[in-house]
């Protein structure tokens, strides 16, 4: 039976599948790591899978797509303050875009050493995994939330880790935070999405501002699609261009994320930017 979900995973395209919620559970990451390529395979242990099904699928049946955004915006949209918002979904575990565990395509940049080194920038880095993924004595990387208790989950997770000296984490209002230092990578997955479109301007700007000239910001652009509402917001290629040129920020690669979880194959984008003619104010 796993292994013919697993054969499956490709076949999930959008959040609206059944399959793909299925597999997007926390309940079920014990069992399965959605592949993005047909046909991969993953070794799997020896281990029951009937309690960890029955807890995500529960009593009534599968849990929708709907139902999961439903559930979000009822707890982000309680508090009157986006930040409070983004703090109450943490500490009730609605957390539909925490993948539980670094991001695939990051993993390889970094394991294939194609990530600058030096200081790197991670905002709205949640459970911190992705931090914890590319810190190292060659690159120092810092997290930052606006949440308590999503800094609170990454601490907890990240406080034996090896690599402990090389990351920290930081609440702050990225918009807002100006450190005494700039940063060769800015890493950007489900942040500008999070953000109110009519902040995207503002965003670039701060972006700029935190880049060393000759430094890099990466994009994980999610979700491109024609929904409609948000938090997320729906994004395009076209929707960073339209904030990042005029800053002279210049796309030097965009492509399929090929690494893109299976219930979001399809609807990322990997763009890498390096600046021309911005100039930082700090």
């Amino acid at each position: 039976m796993i292994e013919n979900l697993v054969d499956r995973t490709h076949h999930c395209r959008n959040l609206s599948s059944p399959m793909a919620i299925l597999l997007y559970s926390p309940a079920l990451r014990t069992i399965l790591t959605p592949y993005s390529r047909p046909g991969m395979r993953m070794p799997f242990k020896k281990m029951s899978t009937q309690k960890p099904i029955k807890a995500a699928l529960g009593s009534s049946g599968p849990i929708t797509a709907d139902q999961t955004m439903q559930k979000f915006h009822q707890v982000f949209h309680s508090e009157r303050q986006p930040a409070n918002g983004w703090d109450k979904c943490w500490e009730e575990g609605v957390t539909p875009w925490d993948l539980g565990s670094p991001t695939p395509v990051l993993v390889h940049l970094n394991d294939t050493g194609s990530l600058p080194k030096g200081r790197a920038l991670l905002p709205g880095c949640g459970t911190g995994h992705d931090v914890v993924a590319i810190a190292s004595a060659e690159r120092y990387v810092v997290g930052l939330d606006i949440s308590d208790n999503a800094l609170k989950k990454a601490t907890e997770l990240s406080s034996r880790s090896p690599n402990a000296e090389h990351f920290t984490f930081l609440k702050t209002d990225f918009f807002t935070w100006c450190p005494t230092q700039l940063f060769d990578l800015i890493f950007d997955y489900t942040f500008f999405c999070a953000i109110e479109p009519g902040l995207r301007s503002q965003w670039a700007r701060k972006i700029c501002d935190l880049l060393k000239p000759d430094g890099e910001l990466i994009t994980l652009m999610f979700p491109i699609d024609d929904h409609e509402g948000g938090p997320p917001y729906k994004v395009s290629v076209a929707d960073y261009e339209e904030v990042l040129h005029p800053l002279g920020l210049k796309a030097t690669y965009i492509a399929e994320n090929e690494l893109a979880v299976a219930p979001r194959m399809g609807r990322e984008k990997l763009g890498r930017w390096r600046r021309s003619i911005c100039q930082s104010s700090l």
